[in-house]
Order: C-alpha cells, then sequence, then structure tokens
C-alpha cells in the first residue's frame, strides 16, 4: 500500500481527497493546520508550512506515526483572495507550496499533486477572455492570489526540467462545491451574472478527488497542468444566450451540449482518464 500525505485534509476539498484515496487502498496521512470536521479515515497531524523544518520532517518521518512517503498531494492555501492582505496571500501559499515542494524534493519524492486555481486562467474576467471554451494554455492570472498559483506552475516547471524522474501536476480546479451547496443552483438562472467569474463553472469535491486520485496513478513524468470542472455548468440556461449576452465578439466555439462546462476538460480526460460522475442537476 503506498503512502500519500494529503496537506490540508481537513478542509472541503481534502476531506474529499482524503475518502477517495482511503477507498482506493492509499494510505492517508492528513497533514493541516486544523484536525479534521468530523470522523476521518485518515490520521491527523498538525502541520505549518510555512515553517521548513516541519514540512521537511513531515516530508521524511513523525515518530511512531511513519516513516517514508511515496506521493504528496498539496492542498493547504488560502482558498481564495481577500481573506487576507495581498502580501500575506502571496506569502502564506507561495511559501508553503515552495517548503512543500523542496522538502519533497529532500525525501526522494517523485511523485507531487497539488491544488492550483481556475483563477490562473483569468477570473473574474473583467478583461474578457480571449476564447470560449478556455483551456490549459491560457494563464493570465489578475489578482495577487491567481500570481501566486501562476509562479506554483512555472516553479514546477523548473523543478521537473532538472529531474526526469520528478512528475509534478497542476490541477486548475474549478469552484469546489459540496452536495449542501447546491441549494442555490436553480437560482441561478434569474441572476447570470453573478455566476459568470468563472464562466458558469464548478467542480463537485468527489469528482476533484477523483482527478487527484487520477493524476496521482499517472504515470508520465515532468509537469503538467489540468483544468477540473465538472462536465456541466451551473446554469439551466443555454450556453449560447449567456455567451451572446456578457462576452459578445468573444471567439467561441459551442461544445456539444447546450450546458457543457466552458473550461474544457478535454485535456484531463484525455490524458488522467478523468470524467465526472456528479451533478447539481441530480442533487437538487
Amino acid at each position: 500500500m503506498a503512502r500519500v500525505i494529503v496537506t490540508g485534509g481537513s478542509g472541503k476539498l481534502g476531506t474529499a481527497v482524503v475518502n477517495e484515496l482511503t477507498a482506493n487502498n492509499w494510505e492517508v496521512i492528513n497533514l493541516d493546520h486544523a484536525p479534521p470536521r468530523g470522523e476521518s479515515p485518515a490520521p491527523y497531524i498538525q502541520v505549518d508550512f510555512t515553517d521548513f523544518g516541519q514540512t521537511l520532517e513531515s516530508m521524511l518521518a513523525i515518530d511512531e506515526q511513519y516513516t517514508g512517503v511515496d506521493a504528496v498531494v498539496h492542498l493547504a492555501a488560502l482558498p481564495r483572495p481577500g481573506l487576507r492582505p495581498n502580501a500575506a496571500t502571496f506569502g502564506n501559499n507561495f511559501m508553503s507550496t515552495y517548503n512543500v515542494f523542496a522538502a519533497a524534493r529532500h525525501a526522494g519524492i517523485n511523485n507531487i499533486v497539488w491544488a492550483s486555481s481556475e483563477s490562473v486562467l483569468g477570473l473574474p474576467f473583467d478583461r474578457v477572455p480571449p476564447y470560449i471554451p478556455l483551456d490549459e494554455n491560457v494563464a493570465r492570472p489578475e489578482t495577487t492570489y491567481s500570481l501566486g498559483k501562476f509562479l506554483e506552475e512555472q516553479m514546477a516547471s523548473v523543478l521537473t526540467g532538472r529531474d526526469p524522474q520528478l512528475k509534478m501536476i497542476a490541477l486548475r480546479l474549478s469552484h469546489v462545491m459540496d452536495v449542501a451547496d447546491y441549494a442555490p443552483f436553480p437560482g441561478f438562472d434569474d441572476t447570470p451574472a453573478l455566476r459568470k467569474f468563472n464562466l458558469w463553472s464548478y467542480v463537485d469535491a468527489r469528482d476533484a478527488a477523483q482527478a487527484v486520485r487520477k493524476s496521482l496513478e499517472y504515470t508520465g513524468t515532468g509537469f503538467e497542468a489540468f483544468i477540473i470542472a465538472n462536465a456541466d455548468t451551473v446554469m439551466s440556461k443555454p450556453n449560447d444566450q449567456l455567451v451572446a449576452e456578457f462576452y459578445p465578439g468573444v471567439p467561441y466555439a459551442p461544445p456539444e451540449g447546450a450546458n457543457d462546462t466552458l473550461l474544457s476538460i478535454e485535456k484531463a480526460r484525455r490524458l488522467l482518464g478523468y470524467e465526472p460522475k456528479h451533478s447539481w442537476r441530480n442533487e437538487v
């Protein structure tokens, strides 16, 4: 059984990831600043990832808990801009990620997956996107938070360029939702402007966890970035109407379905075998 560290395993996404990996025969260790909110199948250890010493020790061994780690899933971060001043957000997120990456390399861990963000694509799209649907070729960070995520991806590209055995996968996750978050979705058609900030996208936490698992299982090396969203939008109103109203003149290649995601997941489907299984339409 391979052992994987999940940083931030007590959060919304982290909880789903811990459950998904445990159910698929991974030995999971949850490292977070806060304990799980309820029962968890993984042991929990409190770690401050802004402290390199703590981070390095957690990648090597913690007495009476474990020795040696095969893979790292790094989710611990301030989850969005505006929770702290910009410099504090950047300092916490980027330096924590540097510490995790550097400590993992010291520990000889070659399998690293982490939470990047859809915000790298240019959210909240006050400056119109270059085309729709968007894919991984777009990187236009508009906030300090997204700048940090973009620079994390650049760091991974440099690190994998130095080591041909290293695999680092950035998941540009859309807005992560639990089932309890779906109650207001039917009302979004009345206020479509409120959700245009990410082209009406979302990802179910269980599907995001699937993407994490499939990324760990991916046998390639080097750096890859994947957009991870659900197969549909948060809207019942057709994409054609939404794009015409809010993004007139933007080059638009309509996807097959009227409500198919406008953040393309084709690369994740093709390389990872990612296929969303959950939709808000089945939960409300």
